[in-house]
């Protein structure tokens, strides 16, 4: 295991509060775009939240009232207009590489949305575990507004799984505004709070996880992950088989204990 305790990006805010670590994108002047270099430094951040002993949930949060404006006009956009084919897959597959990570990382990813989420910013929210945000929140998978497909970074296959196909294919292929109240009665945002209190619940939310069991959570995580390909048989085998290894855990034996006691139960996460 490693400490994520030292991180210091250049691209975003980091800080762990116990066993949260809170991230929030740092360009608030401009709803908080992305660009190449934040791309790659947040992959590799929630590459190495895999292996991290002292992080248990991530809370992607807003900052100055957005979330994230999607890939930056002048950073990247402009960039991308004209590079060769080999150049462009590179980039595109950079970024599914970030979702990748953020699926792969062992840990509940928490999004907590106020303003835009938009493009690239969506798919964020959307590669997240649980989503929470605030009426104002707007949420878009703009990409064909700007001559895309909709299909980018998971989107055709993640977005019908939360809202359904219907849907999903609508705000893909016209790019329009999700609105708060449509995303909560969709599925899509788990709850929606004040921006008041939009992050203090996303951090209370966060703090109840880490609570644990982390170990299950993060067998949680994976199946939720691996079982989307799976057959139903198999799915239920693989579920079988994890929850075996579950069983071993000291975490389970502490819940029986502390039920025999009439306890609340206190998890260590082994």
């Amino acid at each position: 295991m490693t400490s994520m305790a030292g991180l210091k990006p250049d691209h975003f805010l980091w800080e762990i509060r116990g066993r949260v670590a809170l991230i929030r994108l740092n360009r608030p002047e401009r709803k908080n775009p992305l660009t190449f270099a934040s791309y790659v430094e947040l992959r590799d951040t929630f590459r190495s939240l895999a292996a991290a002993g002292d992080v248990d949930v991530v809370v992607f949060a807003s900052n100055g009232g957005n979330f994230c404006s999607g890939g930056d006009v002048h950073d990247i956009i402009g960039p991308l207009v004209g590079l060769p084919m080999a150049e462009l897959l590179a980039f595109t597959r950079l970024t599914g590489d970030l979702v990748k990570a953020m699926l792969t990382c062992g840990k509940p990813v928490i999004a907590a949305v106020d303003g835009a989420a938009v493009g690239a910013g969506a798919i964020l929210a959307m590669a997240a575990d649980l989503r929470l945000a605030t009426p104002a929140a707007q949420c878009a998978f703009l990409f064909t507004r700007v001559g895309l497909a909709g299909c980018d970074m998971g989107a055709c296959a993640m977005l019908p799984r939360i809202i359904g196909q219907g849907r999903a294919a609508e705000l893909l292929y016209t790019g329009r505004v999700m609105t708060a109240a449509e995303g909560h009665a969709w599925g899509f945002w788990n709850a929606l709070h004040g921006a008041e209190v939009l992050e203090a619940e996303a951090l209370a939310l966060a703090d109840r996880l880490a609570a644990g069991p982390t170990f299950a959570h993060s067998v949680t995580k994976t199946q939720l992950l691996q079982e989307w390909d799976m057959g139903l048989l198999a799915a239920i085998e693989a579920e079988a088989q994890a929850q075996a290894i579950c069983m071993q855990t000291k975490d389970f034996a502490r819940a029986y204990q502390a039920f025999v006691a009439r306890e609340k139960p206190v998890f260590e996460g082994d």
